[in-house]
């Protein structure tokens, strides 16, 4: 059984986080918090300076979550999903090491 994924890209200095989910039977566990944590270490130790990604207006449990990780909202796409929500364009830059 998978407990959560995470797919993203690396271009130069910056990250992608494409696709980040948590199977809804182990949600509000803080396996989501440890995934996230894992790959902001992650990238890191790669030089990342930025991790950017963009999560639906309308998807507060996910806005709260990349609040709580220091994500700041960058800009908004209009009606960019197709139940007519914003997604709502967040960046967090990561401290060099």
């Amino acid at each position: 059984m998978v407990i959560g994924i995470c797919v993203f890209q690396v271009v130069l200095d910056e990250a992608q986080i494409n696709y980040f989910a948590i199977n809804q039977k182990f949600q509000r566990q803080r396996f989501g918090t440890h995934l996230m944590n894992h790959l902001i270490k992650r990238c890191e130790k790669l030089k990342i300076n930025k991790l950017c990604l963009e999560v639906s207006e309308s998807n507060s449990a996910g806005c709260k979550f990349y609040s709580h990780f220091d994500f700041s909202t960058l800009g908004i796409r209009k009606n960019y999903y197709k139940d007519g929500s914003n997604a709502l364009l967040k960046e967090k830059k990561l401290i060099k090491k």
